[in-house]
């Protein structure tokens, strides 16, 4: 698409943002780049577990593409010959790994991406409903959150569904379907706001529209089927 099209399209798009009766987001990558916090998490677990494991960013970018932290594990480790960790071990491991990452947040915070604020603030001010749809845990979301838009946080969402709160983890619907019950909403009425192919993919598939705002671990997946794609959601002035 040429400048002068996407511009266009661009400026259709607010007004289709702002009339939606809710706006949807997912977490990591969408809200905030998250995922090389989370890699260092995952490294720190493992190595206070006495595993030798050090995912590097290919071998965690390929992990990506397994929706949920305690799935990434298990993929990881049944690539060895003979698979090591039991499932209480992964949940273990996986609890120890969500220790670490709040504790980084914490420790450094892992700032909104740009616009993210401005797109709260502007639905708000609208009277437009917020709601979270993600894979991952409630801890990550409070760890993130309460640092980056304060304590009160979960105030600001009127449903916040995480991956253990449905059968299956994206890019299944379940997340969005199990959002669209809790706010007694149709599809058509929501815009989901996601990063990767596989949140694409679940909000798609639960009817709900798409915007994509490109993250680092997932710039090139395939977008056919999204109504808007950008780099950040400071490109859109809603």
């Amino acid at each position: 698409m040429n400048p002068a099209l996407a511009a266009i399209r661009t400026a259709g798009m607010r007004n289709v943002i702002a009339t939606a009766r809710a706006l949807i987001f997912d977490v990591d990558g969408t809200l905030a780049e998250t995922e090389e916090v989370h890699r260092r998490a995952f490294n720190d677990a493992f190595a206070e577990a006495g595993l030798d494991w050090v995912w590097d960013r290919p071998t965690y970018g390929r992990l990506l593409r397994v929706t949920g932290g305690k799935e990434r594990i298990r993929a990881f480790d049944e690539r060895n010959a003979a698979p090591a960790l039991s499932f209480a071990e992964i949940a273990e491991l996986h609890r120890a790994k969500t220790a670490h990452y709040a504790a980084l947040i914490a420790a450094g915070g892992c700032p909104l991406r740009p616009g993210v604020e401005a797109w709260l603030a502007a639905a708000r001010e609208r009277g437009q409903r917020l709601a979270i749809a993600t894979t991952t845990s409630h801890g990550n979301i409070d760890a993130l959150l309460s640092i980056a838009l304060g304590r009160d946080w979960a105030a600001l969402f009127e449903a916040i569904v995480a991956g253990d709160d449905v059968p299956r983890k994206k890019p299944a619907p379940d997340v969005y379907v199990e959002v669209l019950a809790r706010l007694k909403l149709g599809p058509a009425d929501c815009i989901a706001i996601e990063d990767s192919g596989n949140g694409l993919a679940s909000a798609s598939q639960a009817g709900i529209p798409v915007i994509i705002t490109r993250s680092a671990y997932f710039s090139d997946d395939d977008w056919t089927g999204a109504l808007l794609v950008v780099d950040d959601l400071s490109e859109i002035d809603i």
